[in-house]
């Protein structure tokens, strides 16, 4: 029987396993999914398959530069509960997999997962293992590698916000700031060119809804519209906010005024899309800047 990557992903979803262990169990069962899953428990992974389906939604933020500032990277490892999270087993497993990440320069999530660790353990073995010793599911969800065109400059809040900016020019401490001002104020990307094109198509149709029913004649809406595309483009890119720890000159001037310029940033948040509760560290992040 063909192995097809609906197969595999069906799979993945009902075990939590990785692509390859998946694809190799259906293989070895001739694309019979019962027996893989039952091949796959006797294998010992049973108990963290029992564990998948349960929501991963705490976790830590690993993050790392190369000795030259020229490499650095992210990565978001998630865990059930903050108290496993903050267990040295865990600490351990994601520093191991940042250093992996780092060093192994993986192409993409399912690389990463079938990595080797100094252990000699893949990664995701390594997780199936930590998972069996600490009773939690646990996921490695995703990471970003950002090799620079001028120097990394990173940002932790805590181990719940994680920032990484790309900047040429300007010091040490004018990349920490722009770091934590990413950190706090959440921009989506650096200027408005790199808006992308659904993102404002999106917001024009529903600011256009909004100013139709004023009534008002279709040049007026327009120049509504306008107005509220423009407001929308300073509040979400970069270059356009107002700088967190002087709200009198935009991100833009600050970075004119020191002659450096931001190439590109990543901004991870633990959780992200998954929380079980609202909890707003981007405001601990403001507080703690005007502080």
């Amino acid at each position: 029987m063909a192995i097809t990557a609906a197969l595999v992903k069906e799979l993945r979803e009902r075990t939590g396993a990785g692509m390859m262990e998946c694809k190799k169990a259906l293989v070895e069962t001739d694309g019979d999914i019962d027996a893989a899953i039952e091949q796959m428990r006797k294998s010992g992974m049973a108990k963290a398959d029992k564990k998948a389906g349960r929501a991963a939604s705490e976790g830590l933020l690993g993050i790392k530069t190369s000795d030259d500032n020229k490499t650095a990277v992210i990565v978001e490892i998630n865990s059930e509960t903050d108290f496993v999270s903050k267990g040295d087993a865990f600490k351990e497993f994601v520093a191991n997999v940042t250093d992996l990440v780092l060093a192994e320069k993986p192409a993409d999530l399912d690389a990463l997962l079938a990595a080797k660790l100094q252990s000699g353990s893949t990664v995701e073995d390594a997780r199936k293992e930590l998972i069996a010793q600490l009773g939690e599911n646990m996921s490695v969800r995703r990471f970003e590698i950002i090799n620079a065109k001028g120097q990394v400059a990173v940002y932790s809040h805590g181990s719940r916000i994680g920032v990484i900016v790309d900047v040429e020019g300007g010091d040490a401490e004018l990349g920490k700031d722009l770091a934590m001002h990413i950190a706090a104020s959440r921009p989506i990307c650096v200027d408005e060119s790199s808006v992308p094109q659904a993102e404002l198509d999106k917001e024009k149709e529903i600011y256009t809804a909004q100013a139709q029913e004023s009534g008002k004649p279709a040049e007026i809406i327009e120049k509504m519209v306008q107005g509220r595309i423009k407001k929308f483009l300073k509040e979400i890119t970069l270059l356009g906010q107002p700088f967190v720890k002087d709200p009198d000159q935009t991100v833009e001037k600050l970075l004119k005024d020191n002659g450096a310029s931001v190439v590109s940033f990543v901004r991870l948040e633990v959780g992200e899309g998954i929380e079980k509760k609202q909890e707003n560290f981007a405001d601990e992040v403001m507080a703690q800047v005007k502080g």
